[in-house]
């Protein structure tokens, strides 16, 4: 199987940006996760665990997208200057 890469190392400054629909995918869908578990938090954290969940939810989604953009990018990441 061919190794395809969603991602290409930035011209500047630290990162990848995506290249492929696979890339751009998993960006918005980290993103939605996101946006909608802070939008969503001050609605259930009456005094429940809300609060920690969503923290939870949005470092474990942020983690697995650094992680599967690292493992898709063609190169390495560095810090590029201008």
């Amino acid at each position: 199987m061919m190794n395809t890469y969603w991602f290409k190392p930035r011209q500047r400054g630290w990162g990848a940006t995506p290249v492929t629909w696979e890339g751009w995918a998993v960006t918005v869908v980290t993103m939605v996760i996101v946006v909608m578990t802070s939008m969503l938090a001050p609605v259930f954290s009456r005094g429940t665990a809300w609060d920690y969940s969503a923290i939870i939810i949005d470092v474990v989604a942020i983690a697995a997208f650094l992680m599967i953009s690292r493992l898709k990018t063609d190169g390495e990441w560095r810090r590029r200057k201008s």
